[in-house]
């Protein structure tokens, strides 16, 4: 199928994938609330099943951008919606984080210090937690969960920072040589990003079972939820991104994108450089501070 004119807009077909998702994505909040709520009867499989349709979804839908795409239906204004989506949809990732930062800032920076009687005129220490003091880290007054111990940031946390940054740079040196139109150089760098992004994941784990001999759960406290929300938040995003590295990979072995074409690598690029300036973040508010 020849490209269309510069002129003309791609306007895609019907798709029946959107209501897929739709029911997909149904089934799966529906089920997981159910088993939160301890209801393991039946709701397990619906949470199941949920995930499954969501990948067949993905699968589908994906498959059939990449073909509209190899077969030149996109031009330059398909090419700017693309930028466009991405750019919202970084932005509202951004906003996602946000949320939880200024949670842990919150907490902190406020409540604490108000439960250990600091700034308040009605005596809220007195009142609600006599003799509390507001220090962090904190599992919160009467001790939830216990006593814990906080992570070395210059032990595992610092070696994923660096492995991270590391990635940023081997993803860039991949586009550069997607431009230059240096196909081989691009598999390489595009292989060690992913396995730099696998290493950080591994890292991630090991680092979790640290904190669970510590005593430093879900459980403890402000700081504990705090800490598992944002990181575990955070591993979701680069397991996902790493995902997406990984087909990227596989399509440029196969042939796809063109030196001056491959937004689809662009917006990858965009998303992993996202995730790891997320993780700078991390790294000082909830390690180092």
């Amino acid at each position: 199928m020849s490209e269309v004119n510069a002129d003309q807009y791609f306007v895609p077909h019907k798709a029946r994938w959107p209501i897929v998702g739709s029911i997909g994505l149904t089934a799966t909040v529906l089920g997981a609330a159910h088993v939160l709520n301890s209801e393991t009867t039946v709701t397990p499989w619906l949470m199941y099943a949920g995930l499954i349709i969501i990948l067949v979804m993905m699968f589908g839908w994906f498959g059939e951008v990449i073909k509209e795409s190899e077969e030149g239906l996109y031009n330059t204004g398909v090419d700017t919606s693309f930028r466009m989506g991405m750019i919202w949809f970084i932005f509202s990732e951004v906003m996602f984080f946000a949320c939880f930062f200024g949670a842990l800032f919150y907490a902190r920076t406020l409540s604490v210090p108000w439960l250990g009687g600091e700034g308040t005129g009605l005596s809220t220490n007195e009142v609600l937690w006599n003799g509390y003091e507001g220090v962090w880290p904190t599992n919160g007054p009467a001790a939830l969960g216990g006593h814990f111990e906080v992570l070395d940031p210059f032990h595992l946390p610092l070696i994923n920072t660096m492995l991270l940054l590391t990635s940023s740079v081997t993803v860039t040196i991949a586009h550069h040589a997607m431009r230059a139109n240096h196909r081989s150089q691009t598999v390489i760098w595009l292989v060690a990003t992913v396995l730099l992004g696998a290493a950080f994941m591994y890292l991630q784990v090991t680092e979790y079972i640290e904190a669970y001999h510590l005593n430093l759960t879900l459980e403890s406290g402000i700081y504990g939820s705090t800490f598992f929300m944002l990181t575990g938040f955070h591993g979701m995003h680069v397991t996902l991104g790493a995902i997406m590295l990984a087909v990227i990979t596989v399509r440029v072995a196969k042939g796809h994108f063109k030196p001056d074409r491959h937004f689809g690598f662009e917006a990858v690029a965009w998303y992993w450089h996202f995730v790891d300036v997320v993780w700078l973040g991390l790294f000082i508010f909830v390690y180092i501070l």
